[in-house]
């Protein structure tokens, strides 16, 4: 956990990858969760025999939505804003899932501090989060995420 006591320190990190976070495993229970949550049930995410057979990926694969809805969870596991007492997503910039998610993958994310412009009381912070999947040379996502910190 990388931990970051103002806004003048987190500055000076601009350009620089600044934390890295824990692994997390992409089960199938978390694949029909998502599922059910969004109600996407194609069956190269949810139907396991069927993706076996005919998926090109020899197995179900997460949904990409879902790998880019870890990005808050990977974020705040490997950085603290010790000086920000809330904060909130702005949006995302760019996104894109270069490979794909087999069930059962680890998956990590390294984030790069782009920029950290000061805005009423407070900051918004743009992020290059790259997510990668252990024993993978190619990303499974990379998104510009924007948050904002009060």
């Amino acid at each position: 956990m990388r931990e970051i006591h103002s806004l003048d320190e987190l500055k000076t990190l601009t350009g620089q990858e600044v934390a890295v976070s824990d692994w997390v495993e992409i089960t199938q229970e978390r694949v029909n969760t998502f599922a059910d949550a969004t109600g996407d049930h194609q069956w190269i995410h949810v139907d396991v025999e069927r993706a076996k057979r005919e998926s090109p990926f020899g197995g179900p694969i997460a949904h990409g939505f879902l790998t880019l809805s870890l990005l808050p969870m990977l974020v705040e596991s490997a950085i603290h804003l010790t000086y920000v007492k809330m904060g909130v997503n702005y949006g995302l910039n760019k996104v894109r899932f270069p490979s794909p998610v087999p069930v059962g993958s680890q998956l990590r994310a390294r984030m790069k501090l782009l920029n950290v412009e000061d805005i009423k009381d407070g900051a918004q912070i743009s992020w290059e989060v790259t997510i990668e999947r252990q024993g993978s040379d190619k990303p499974v996502c990379v998104a510009e995420s924007i948050g904002r910190a009060y």
